[in-house]
Parts: structure tokens; C-alpha cells; sequence
């Protein structure tokens, strides 16, 4: 009988943390409606139809699961994120800086955060600290392609040239893995910036 009742603990459980794997929402909302496990563990059926929801383009869904997740666990960095996001695409750049800070304060170690931060700064036209949310992220993933481009792009509405194409030659010279999007960004960048330059002429003798 324990062990019966130790596996459906186990299966809710796993149920709860992994539904937002799935593409299907009521899977969570089954959980969250009829799982006998209540508290933060809930917080984890929120946070996944919260993510399918940002998946999907539908930010205001996104942010609501947060909130109710975040009431449930406030102390969960990924939640703080998860929102940024959802705020951020939903066009609200200063709710989103505030969400990356707290996300940033809880766990200070992943680039992700800093790097969208950055993207939330620059939306709300604070380049200079957006180029400094970025060194962030840089330092502490140096083989972040994106996070070059976009300190790049920073540097280039900053007219810091020079900078830019730094960033986006050292974004090319980096792996492209699986997805090639970050070289084909930067070397769109630099073919910019290359075109850009002006062509000096020899001026003849006499």
C-alpha cells in the first residue's frame, strides 16, 4: 500500500514539474484544478502553462499564470524571468527590467537574464546601462554569440563603430552549433558597417 501510494505521489509530482513540457495547456490546468498537492509545488503546473502560453504569442495569459505562480513561490528566479519576457513582448520594458532585476537578485549566475535585460534597457532607450547588462552577460558566458550581437547593436545606436564591429566579428568567430542565426546576424552587421565606411580616395600627384 506505501509503495502504491509513494508512486502516485511520484507521478503527481513529476505530472506537476514536467506539464509545461507539453504543448497543451489543460494538461496544466488539470493539475492546478484537481492535483492534490497544493502550495509551491502548484506553482510549477502555473509556471508551465505560463510558458506554453508564451510560446504561443498570448502574453497576457503568460503574466497571469506567473503572478499566481510567484505568489505561490516567490522565491523561484525562473518565474521572475518567465514574466520579464512575457512583459517585454507585451511592450511594458520598465515592469520587465524590474522582473530581469529580481530574477538577476535571486540568482545572479546565468548570462540569460542580464543579455534580456539588455534588450528591455535598449526598448526603453537606456543604452548605457543595456551595454553594461550585456558585459554582464558577456563575461559570464563568453561563447554567447547573441549577447555580442546584441552589446553590437548597443555600441552601433551608441555610434561606437569600432565596438560594434568588435563584437560582431568576435560573434562570428564563436560556434554556430545547431542554429545559425547569430552568424548570419553578424555578418549582415558587418557587411553594414563595411558598406558604410567611406571609400578614401587617392589623391593624385603633381
Amino acid at each position: 500500500m506505501l509503495i502504491v501510494l509513494g508512486l502516485a505521489i511520484g507521478l503527481s509530482v513529476h505530472t506537476v514539474v514536467n506539464c509545461g513540457d507539453e504543448d497543451e495547456p489543460d494538461i496544466c490546468s488539470a493539475v492546478i484544478g484537481f492535483s492534490p498537492l497544493r502550495g509551491s509545488l502548484i506553482a510549477f503546473a502555473y509556471e508551465g502553462r505560463g510558458r506554453i502560453a508564451l510560446r504561443h504569442g498570448d502574453n497576457a495569459r503568460a503574466i497571469a499564470d506567473f503572478n499566481e505562480a510567484i505568489q505561490l513561490n516567490p522565491n523561484r528566479a525562473s518565474l521572475y524571468r518567465d514574466r520579464a519576457r512575457a512583459y517585454r513582448q507585451n511592450g511594458e520594458p520598465e515592469l520587465a527590467i524590474t522582473d530581469y532585476d529580481e530574477a538577476i537578485a535571486l540568482d545572479p549566475k546565468p548570462a540569460a537574464p542580464y543579455r534580456e535585460r539588455g534588450l528591455a534597457l535598449i526598448a526603453k532607450g537606456d543604452l548605457d546601462r543595456a551595454v553594461l547588462s550585456y558585459n554582464t552577460a558577456v563575461r559570464l558566458d563568453p561563447r554567447d554569440a547573441q549577447a555580442r550581437i546584441d552589446r553590437g547593436l548597443a555600441f552601433l545606436a551608441r555610434g561606437q563603430a569600432i565596438e560594434a564591429r568588435a563584437d560582431f566579428e568576435a560573434a562570428l568567430a564563436l560556434p554556430s552549433g545547431k542554429d545559425s542565426r547569430a552568424h548570419d546576424a553578424a555578418r549582415a552587421k558587418l557587411a553594414e558597417l563595411t558598406n558604410s565606411e567611406p571609400t578614401e580616395v587617392s589623391t593624385p600627384r603633381r
